[in-house]
């Protein structure tokens, strides 16, 4: 099942996509207004049993599609999980995920325009796996992790380098306002498959720039879910970033940088494609909310 989360006149609403459509699904559960609120409850296969033989209430196209969760209580990143990405920068082979933060305010929507900030022209595009937790998740056993997982989304790690290596440390360079991106959807783990036997491709105006098998991944889904458990609970609607594989623009000769009009793609064996155009960001005052 694909599960996403869209607005519609003035409304944010979930529902399962079937096809090219939309089956609405948050009116009809009024306990859960929100697709984290539903992971929450236990709810996925009431969600299934109410979208199962029904057709669409609404076009994809007539919706601004979001995040699959908005808002979702962290968001954690893993830099240098990715063979050929330690092999491109340079950097000694992790012993341990590294990890970092993202704010809900630094991703948008499928469709959505993701920003090259007012400060730095060097941003660069990251494509990735991403993890949806399902239950909350605490001391978890490798073994038992994927259990955990309610589903698996694409994620774009959009990346402002400059700021990025001015400290040791990765924050300040990947949670800009609105330069990452995540979506188009949740996809459950029996669509899914083998998250160890999937294929992400990473595409600049439709030059591939990344691809790369799960199967290289230095940690894997199961791995990095019992790491993180062990330092923090994990909660439903949380979001993991598995980390991006080599072919970064950063370490292309000579850099490649996103800029306006350019289009980014990640894609991703049985999940879908994220799409997203590139804009600048506007010179306003702070946004009071995104």
């Amino acid at each position: 099942m694909k599960l996403a989360t869209y607005r519609t006149q003035g409304q944010v609403r979930y529902g399962a996509v079937i096809g090219n459509g939309i089956v609405s699904l948050s009116g009809r559960f009024g306990a859960w207004p929100t697709l984290a609120a539903a992971l929450d409850a236990g709810g996925i296969s009431a969600l299934a049993d109410a979208a199962s033989g029904r057709s669409p209430d609404i076009a994809l196209d007539a919706v601004t599609i979001l995040p699959p969760i908005p808002d979702p209580r962290k968001i954690i990143c893993i830099g240098l999980n990715y063979r050929t990405h330690i092999l491109e920068t340079g950097r000694d082979t992790p012993t341990h995920p590294m990890l970092f933060a993202r704010y809900p305010d630094s991703l948008v929507g499928h469709g959505e325009e993701m920003l090259r900030p007012l400060v730095s022209d060097k941003y660069d595009f990251e494509g990735e796996l991403a993890i949806v937790i399902g239950r909350t998740a605490r001391h978890v056993a490798a073994e038992d992790a994927l259990g955990y997982v309610a589903g698996y989304s694409c994620f774009n790690d959009g990346s402002v380098r400059d700021y990025q290596r001015q400290t040791t440390q990765f924050l300040a360079g990947k949670t800009f306002w609105r330069s990452g991106a995540f979506g188009p959807w949740l996809v459950t783990p029996d669509e899914v498959g083998d998250v160890a036997r999937l294929t992400l491709e990473t595409r600049l105006n439709g030059a591939v720039m990344q691809r790369a098998e799960t199967a290289d991944l230095l940690f894997s889904v199961a791995d990095l879910i019992a790491f993180i458990s062990r330092i923090t609970p994990l909660y439903p609607g949380d979001v993991i970033a598995t980390g991006t594989t080599g072919g970064i623009g950063a370490a292309r000769k000579p850099p490649v940088w996103m800029k306006p009009g350019d289009r980014v793609e990640v894609e991703i064996s049985n999940i879908g494609t994220l799409a997203n155009p590139i804009a600048d960001e506007k010179a306003t005052a702070a946004p009071a909310g995104s």
